[in-house]
């Protein structure tokens, strides 16, 4: 832990061989959350856990330095990343079909049995309701960032937070309530 941390300080100084050991260490963990994102998913969104963990090490390494001071902060700040790779694919996805009959590309996640419907929810528009929530509670939107796009247990995200579970709980209620009425 000593080691990671002293790593990401070294990387936040632009430390491209630090990033690159601290990615190492980390890369089980993100291939992991990662990979509870797109497990079932992967026939709908044509992109694999290793493509979008290594998409999100990409976006993170163009920044020159990464913006974290610990472990906590760096899995927050990565499912941010993680969020923003799926959002440009898809965007991407949806360009290419512009105009063609091609089936629409969904994102059909945990969120989705969780909102109410129990459909599947269109990326964009999960971001775009998203966006909203962060503009009226940022606290509530970085909840459900870690949650939808992270794919971070309550617990996890309690941590991160410095939160107890039960306010996690009751926070992505609200959260989940908020977005439903987004998606709307």
């Amino acid at each position: 832990m000593a080691d990671l941390t002293t790593l990401l300080a070294a990387a936040r100084q632009g430390d491209n061989d630090a990033s690159g050991r601290a990615f190492g260490l980390l890369y089980d963990d993100l291939h992991r959350l990662a990979r509870s994102r797109i497990r079932q998913h992967q026939a709908m969104t044509l992109l694999d856990t290793t493509s979008l963990v290594h998409e999100s090490y990409l976006k993170l390494m163009g920044l020159n330095a990464i913006p974290v001071e610990d472990r906590k902060h760096f899995f927050t700040y990565a499912a941010t990343v993680m969020r923003s790779v799926i959002v440009d694919f898809a965007r991407a996805r949806s360009a290419e079909r512009r105009g063609g009959d091609a089936e629409h590309l969904v994102l059909d996640t945990e969120l989705s049995g969780k909102i109410g419907g129990g459909g599947d929810f269109d990326v964009l528009r999960v971001n775009e309701a998203l966006e909203v929530l962060c503009s009226a509670d940022k606290e509530l939107g970085q909840l459900v960032e870690l949650k939808f796009f992270g794919g971070l247990t309550e617990a996890e995200i309690a941590e991160i937070q410095g939160t107890s579970e039960r306010t996690v709980r009751r926070n992505w209620e609200k959260a989940r309530l908020l977005l439903t009425a987004a998606l709307q």
